[in-house]
């Protein structure tokens, strides 16, 4: 109920989409039906079949082609979602320098892109300002980001800006050389790890720990007012794995989190082995989007998706408080009831309001959403038998109201 309520993320600009397709369209000459096999394939290796999935997927020609007609567009619009829930400011328009980005992973550009088509959109006077390093392990992938660079340009009529694509394997390097590629534009104002951590160290002793000396590696080439963005899959497996990093990080005081979360505790998604948290975005499909998922019986009317805005500055999305929530899971239609799962530093807890409860000050809580905030005057909770309900309640004059919505 309340998540067709909330307004739509923006679909990709349609100067994006017309690049995309010029490069797809010399990229290969497959057919609607090939890709969509194709489309299935990376599906499964994305999500079920992890352990058969290669670092030099991108390679194959076939999969090249499907993820620039399918992955790459839902994963664009990903970064831009998170790009509209940056600091205010950003990018700093009194800097007068020029705005660094960091790529990592880059596949063909998700990172570069995304930023690109953004600024293009909100600031196109500092879009001549972006200078992109993006770094992967497949030569193919970065002809490709290099391809998709020179069609938006020529599809945007933008000038200025530069793209430098490195070809490195982050996980493998001897000595961590390709760092040296990255060092000399460094620091950067925003380091972007869309869909590629998980993909990294599945096969070490302990996955978090290198993933944890990784980042710390990015966050030492961050600026001290930047931002380090990281995308992972929304699966259960992957999202947890990113929940452990979290803690990691925190505990070893790398950094802060700006978002998603609401406090530095270890988080409580990880209490119980079956929970894990993500977003769930509203989105509206390109039409190209819409024709591969009927091809294939793919439903992609949502962006999901777990992340992490880490700083250095200790700048927090909204100011911690105890009666500020995220909403960390759908609004559910109970008899007679609603509830949700939220989650501060407190803990993560299960809030309800009885529909006969519903006034005039409790009413937004019809719009709760994954991912919203939300602030709280007073949480109620019963007791029987000298025990304290688990579930907290919003009675008839309770003050609730959505801080942001996701």
């Amino acid at each position: 109920m309340a998540f067709n309520q909330r307004q739509s993320v923006a679909t990709l600009s349609p100067i994006m989409l017309r690049s995309i397709e010029q490069v797809a369209a010399n990229s290969a000459l497959l057919n609607h039906d090939h890709i969509a096999q194709a489309v299935a394939d990376l599906s499964r290796l994305f999500t079920k079949d992890r352990a058969s999935l290669k670092s030099d997927y991108l390679d194959h020609p076939a999969h090249a082609v499907a993820y620039l007609k399918y992955f790459l567009p839902v994963n664009l619009s990903k970064v831009q979602a998170l790009l509209d829930e940056m600091p205010p400011g950003w990018p700093d328009q009194a800097s007068g320098r020029s705005i660094r980005i960091l790529d990592v992973g880059s596949g063909p550009g998700v990172g570069a892109l995304a930023v690109r088509d953004w600024l293009h959109q909100h600031w196109p006077d500092r879009i001549k300002d972006l200078s992109v390093v993006a770094i992967d392990i497949s030569a193919g992938a970065l002809k490709q980001a290099r391809q998709l660079w020179d069609a938006y340009s020529r599809e945007s009529g933008v000038t200025g800006g530069q793209l430098m694509a490195h070809e490195g394997n982050v996980e493998r390097s001897p000595n961590g050389a390709w760092l040296s590629q990255v060092d000399q534009q460094a620091p950067y104002d925003l380091i972007i790890a869309a869909n590629c951590l998980n993909e990294l160290f599945s096969r070490t002793a302990d996955p978090v720990e290198s993933r944890g000396k990784l980042v710390t590696q990015l966050l030492a080439r961050l600026a001290p007012t930047g931002t380090l963005m990281i995308v992972e899959p929304a699966l259960r497996d992957t999202s947890r794995a990113l929940h452990q990093l979290r803690n990691r990080l925190i505990e070893e005081k790398h950094c802060t989190i700006y978002s998603p979360c609401l406090h530095e505790n270890s988080c409580p998604a990880l209490v119980n082995p079956f929970d894990w948290c993500h977003e769930e975005r509203g989105w509206e499909p390109p039409p190209g989007i819409q024709k591969i998922d009927e091809a294939v019986g793919f439903i992609k009317d949502a962006l999901k998706f777990s992340y992490l805005l880490l700083r250095k500055d200790g700048r927090t999305i909204v100011e911690h408080r105890p009666d500020v929530y995220r909403v960390v899971s759908e609004l559910r239609e109970l008899k007679g009831e609603k509830r949700a799962w939220l989650c501060n530093e407190l803990g993560r807890s299960e809030i309800g309001r009885q529909d006969r409860l519903r006034s005039d000050s409790n009413a937004s809580f019809d719009d709760w959403h994954r991912g919203a905030l939300v602030q709280i005057e007073r949480v109620m909770r019963k007791e029987r038998e000298g025990k304290v309900s688990a579930v907290g309640r919003i009675d008839g004059d309770g003050r609730v109201r959505i801080i942001r919505s996701a």
